[in-house]
């Protein structure tokens, strides 16, 4: 919803009104898409009465074709201003923290801030292509500060020096599946260790840089970011929904065993199971195709750089004809080859490829290597056995 409220303020605001800024730091929710937490700028025009917030995390899901652009990374995110008692409001129903720094600008800086904050409201500006790690609402707050302070805001530098990996994975370690659906999804680019600025696309992140910047004018003066910090809204314990009764890394070990018993039962029954090579090499390709066209045709952040194409690709739904035909005849089928050399160079060199990889990658990648094993060893039983046959046949008597 878009209040508008904010160009109403502009029409009425003069140099001499007294501006106070803040950036507002919201824990996290549970939801997919709150476990990052938000950031919002707060300004209050005390000569005026007015109290907003400015929200750079604003879309519309009404637009057309927007679940489309989403999966391209083609989102256009909007920035709005609306009342600071409608903000609190959604984080208290929500059970979130709200932490507020109130920023030490002059008169003249706090009331550039509030002037461009009503430039980007205005309906040719309020639009932006969103980046997950690099634009979102917490990078554009930050960029908007930085563009109202007269000199240069420092940031202090950190020993720890972090990837964008690790840093949502500490927001997601009560939620093992949804770091499990980032780690598949973002490629080797992510585990790329980042600058200090890089590192603020986080609200949290970004609170603790600038409890310590500081502010450097032409002269070299310097003076704190911060003025002061509060708590407006305490944080109630929150629930962490179950999605799923078992870890990624139960799901990983128990495929395995599925998949090792099947080749068992296969090896003992003489037989090829190729129903089930249909429905592997079916859910194999399907991902196989997403990870490809995240490669190909997305925006969005790290996808180019994801190692985890050599699993999963549409190959399987290329050759699965070929293989069930083969598998039916009974006769050698060259993909079972080239896919165990695959998995296992895979395999083989994983610990040296420079990509992070999610709990259920490795277990995958074990239990797709009992296929081709299993037809690899199914092979040379039956051409073994027909060498006895030939021998016990051209034996004279």
């Amino acid at each position: 919803m878009l209040f508008l409220l904010a160009s109403m303020g502009l029409k009425s605001q003069t140099a001499s009104d007294s501006i106070v800024a803040s950036l507002l730091t919201c824990s996290p929710g549970t939801e997919t898409y709150a476990l990052y937490g938000h950031t919002g700028l707060r300004m209050r025009n005390v000569t005026q009465g007015l109290d907003l917030v400015f929200n750079y995390g604003v879309f519309d899901f009404r637009r057309p074709n927007f679940t489309w652009h989403f999966i391209l990374g083609e989102c256009d995110y909007e920035v709005d201003g609306y009342p600071f008692e409608v903000f609190m409001q959604e984080y208290y129903l929500r059970g979130s923290s709200v932490v507020e720094q109130t920023l030490n600008l002059s008169m003249e800086e706090a009331n550039r801030l509030y002037a461009l904050m009503i430039i980007n409201c205005q309906k040719e500006n309020r639009t932006y292509r969103y980046n997950f790690l690099q634009t979102n609402c917490t990078t554009k707050a930050r960029d908007q500060i930085e563009e109202a302070v007269d000199g240069n805001v420092v940031y202090e530098e950190r020993e720890e020096h972090v990837t964008y990996r690790q840093l949502l994975r500490r927001q997601t370690e009560q939620y093992p599946w949804s770091e499990v659906g980032n780690d598949l999804l973002l490629g080797a680019d992510c585990d790329t260790v980042l600058s200090d600025r890089a590192a603020q696309f986080l609200p949290h992140q970004l609170m603790e840089y600038f409890a310590q910047a500081q502010i450097y004018d032409a002269q070299n003066n310097r003076k704190p970011l911060v003025a002061r910090t509060q708590v407006l809204l305490e944080g109630r314990p929150q629930s962490v929904p179950q999605v799923f009764p078992l870890s990624p890394l139960e799901v990983g070990l128990l495929t395995v065993v599925v998949f090792v018993l099947i080749a068992l039962l296969e090896f003992w029954s003489k037989r090829m199971f190729w129903i089930w090579d249909i429905l592997v090499m079916v859910v194999q390709g399907l991902a196989g195709l997403l990870l490809c066209f995240m490669f190909l045709f997305s925006e969005h952040p790290t996808v180019d750089s994801n190692w985890q194409i050599w699993l999963f690709n549409p190959l399987p739904l290329i050759c699965m004809p070929w293989v069930v035909k083969c598998a039916f005849r009974h006769h050698r089928c060259l993909y079972h080859y080239l896919n165990s050399l695959s998995l296992v160079l895979f395999l083989v060199f994983m610990m040296w490829i420079p990509q992070s990889f999610s709990a259920l990658t490795l277990p995958l990648a074990l239990a797709l290597l009992t296929r081709p094993v299993s037809y690899l060893m199914h092979y040379s039983r039956t051409t073994s056995q027909s060498h006895s046959e030939n021998k016990k046949t051209n034996t004279p008597r």
